[in-house]
């Protein structure tokens, strides 16, 4: 499989020690191959603020944007990669429910579902 050329430098998309905990034991319950399984962090158009994360375990594609961190593999779509570029991925247990969170510094607005968020200048963004 190969991979993309990005052409901006990346700061990556990386997790935080809970969240790769989290990632590793279902990778492991799955018996996946950590050297091409991973999550895949996207993002799609839609949701109360303009987009919504798309959050899933999978294996690499062609065409996929491969990060490393804590031993494990975090596959980005390029279209998706400049919206989550600098994110951090977090597994948070709270009141509300359990479930990983995308701690996004290119987040301007987002709403109380905490699943749709909007960026300053989606055109500056654009993937394509």
């Amino acid at each position: 499989m190969t991979g993309t050329t990005v052409s901006f430098q990346a700061k990556g998309v990386l997790f935080t020690e809970k969240g790769a905990e989290k990632v590793r034991d279902f990778l492991d319950s799955q018996g996946a191959d950590v050297t091409t399984a991973g999550l895949r962090v996207g993002v799609r158009g839609g949701g109360c603020s303009g987009f919504q994360y798309q959050l899933a375990f999978d294996d690499q594609k062609d065409g996929d944007v491969i990060f490393e961190d804590h031993g494990l593999r975090i596959l980005v779509d390029a279209q998706s990669l400049p919206y989550v570029d600098g994110s951090s991925i977090d597994y948070v247990d709270s009141l509300q429910g359990a479930g990983f969170q995308v701690n996004n510094p290119n987040v301007t607005a987002a709403c109380g579902c905490g699943s749709s968020f909007r960026v300053e200048d989606e055109e500056q963004v654009s993937a394509v």
